[in-house]
């Protein structure tokens, strides 16, 4: 498996353009907002919060990953914080890729807080919402990274292994006597997009099937524990980790996502959980039906009352006065 494209769809220059990475980021972004405005306007929200909070979402998603890539170390001689430090400008240079994960989502959450307070709205709703659509984003974003030949494992004999040219690969796969052009690589950024696919299918059938049992900021939640689990795993498959002690620094981000997940749904739905789930509160316009409905009865019922009594006393007018009957004089 090779990639046929040029990671490059448009030159602007030789090695300035428009990347294949980019429109797919920008492409998997605009499904997960399609799926989130479809959630809020089944909820009977309006959508427009969605498209509204995706400006300030994406750029400090940008930031964050930008942030959480110059202060790593990757291996293999991949760029980081010691190549940053001595070239600060590039900091900046986002075409030449270098995002992660754990930064934008961290920077897309606060996002949305700081628009749902300035917009009056709950942000673990909004958050909710969003949720599966980011997996299903990454899903799609990763092939950028097949384009752009990265983001591949160890050498495999799977069938589905990738070829890397040599300009591509880090050390020590560089080393074309030991691994040569035909070596094929493990396809990490397809095991990863296969996995936030299932997660976005699986956070998408919760909301919808455990929707009266859930709390605002579950699927949050949700998405917090599952897409750590799967990257904990394929990060072993990750050359270029960047490690901090025995274990990659993702994989240590991994096991705070996971066990700080499940202890808050465990908190929320055992000790914390209230009587009532705002999923399962009347709305307002509900309440008013049944608060003002046996009022209504009473009026109907009072209104019979007086329509039967005004009915006697029409037919005792119509009739004239009633005369007393007497006994008969038995003296006589």
């Amino acid at each position: 498996m090779k990639p046929p494209l040029d990671p490059i769809l448009i030159h602007i220059t030789p090695d300035f353009g428009i990347h294949w990475y980019g429109i797919l980021i920008v492409t998997g972004v605009m499904l997960g907002a399609v799926y989130a405005s479809w959630r809020a306007k089944r909820d009977g929200e309006n959508p427009d919060h969605i498209w509204n909070a995706l400006t300030i979402a994406i750029i400090l998603a940008i930031i964050g990953a930008r942030i959480y890539h110059v202060f790593s170390e990757p291996e293999g001689g991949a760029v980081g914080w010691s190549y940053y430090r001595e070239h600060p400008i590039e900091i900046f240079y986002i075409w030449h890729g270098g995002l992660g994960i754990y930064g934008a989502i961290i920077g897309g959450i606060v996002g949305v807080v700081l628009y749902a307070r300035q917009a009056r709205i709950r942000p673990l709703q909004w958050l909710d919402y969003g949720a599966p659509g980011l997996a299903l984003g990454q899903a799609l974003g990763r092939w950028g990274n097949f384009i752009n030949q990265e983001l591949y494992g160890p050498p495999t004999n799977s069938s589905w292994g990738l070829i890397i040219e040599p300009q591509y690969r880090i050390a020590p796969y560089n080393d074309l006597t030991a691994y040569p052009p035909e070596t094929l690589f493990h396809p990490t950024f397809l095991y990863e997009s296969l996995w936030c696919l299932l997660l976005f299918i699986t956070l998408a059938l919760i909301a919808h099937k455990l929707k009266g049992w859930l709390l605002e900021g579950d699927i949050l939640l949700g998405y917090l524990i599952g897409y750590p689990l799967g990257r904990f795993f394929i990060e072993y498959l990750r050359p270029d980790a960047w490690t901090i002690g025995p274990l990659a620094a993702a994989q240590l981000f991994a096991i705070i996502g996971v066990i700080g997940g499940i202890a808050l749904l465990v908190v929320r739905h055992t000790i914390g959980r209230p009587a009532q789930s705002p999923a399962d509160m009347p709305t307002t316009a509900t309440a008013e039906i049944e608060a003002t409905a046996p009022e209504t009865g009473e009026a109907e019922s009072d209104a019979a009352e007086s329509s039967e009594t005004e009915a006697v006393d029409a037919e005792q007018e119509a009739e004239g006065p009633v005369e007393p009957i007497t006994e008969p004089n038995k003296e006589d």
